[in-house]
């Protein structure tokens, strides 16, 4: 069985894929580095939903003889309009790539954070507020009341604020803005204010740099 893709591999769903891009995995030599050890393949299984152990073992089987040069590189591949794009990967070292899946793992079980009595006034929303009031059982932190935001919560420093991918996020909002980022660690997300016509040359721009742009028209 060849493996280009993530999604060759059995019981790997598109919906897997986004998730494991969160974890800096974005091709199958990736994951094969991922789950090579216990708590790796552990991290994964948690991340993926409707994956157990036995998925995870059958994917180390066919990942077993995989290595980089068997991996088919985009620049090997025809690719035809609409279809799938390998997107650039920031230059990191390993102690970043193992922080941003440490983060990826805390964000897994971080509790969602959802506002007093939001399940009783819809009015109310879901969005955080610390709670208030001289009687607030939940303020005091009491057993079987939902969990309050708390520091212990945070992922790793170094890598707080980086984009899933491991790269540093730039706000660009004209073609000029690009020509100073490194390619090697910088993305670039355009403004939401940036019309569509000065959007197409940003990305073009960024496309002839190397640059890769997080959030590209369609």
């Amino acid at each position: 069985m060849t493996i280009n893709k993530l999604t060759d591999l059995p019981s790997l769903k598109e919906e897997h894929v986004s998730v494991l891009a969160d974890m800096n995995i974005e091709s199958p030599f990736d994951l094969k580095e991922a789950i090579a050890d216990a708590d790796g393949a552990k991290t994964v299984k948690e991340a993926l939903n409707g994956v157990g152990p036995k998925t995870v073992d059958k994917w180390k089987e066919l990942l077993a003889d995989l290595d980089e040069e068997t991996v088919v590189e985009e620049d090997d591949l025809i690719v035809e309009e609409g279809e799938y794009v390998v997107k650039a990967k920031p230059e990191l070292d390993a102690v970043t790539v193992a922080q941003l899946r440490k983060r990826a793992e805390i964000s897994g079980r971080r509790p969602a954070f959802k506002r007093q009595e939001w399940f009783r006034y819809a009015k109310l929303g879901e969005k955080w507020r610390r709670p208030k009031g001289i009687h607030s059982k939940m303020r005091e932190g009491l057993k079987r009341r939902p969990p309050l935001v708390r520091v212990g919560y945070r992922g790793p420093k170094d890598v707080r604020g980086l984009h899933p991918s491991g790269f540093e996020e730039v706000l660009v909002h004209n073609v000029a803005q690009l020509e100073v980022l490194d390619p090697k660690t910088q993305a670039a997300r355009v403004g939401g204010t940036v019309g569509t016509k000065k959007r197409i040359d940003i990305e073009d721009r960024a496309d002839e740099l190397g640059i890769r742009i997080l959030n590209r028209m369609g």
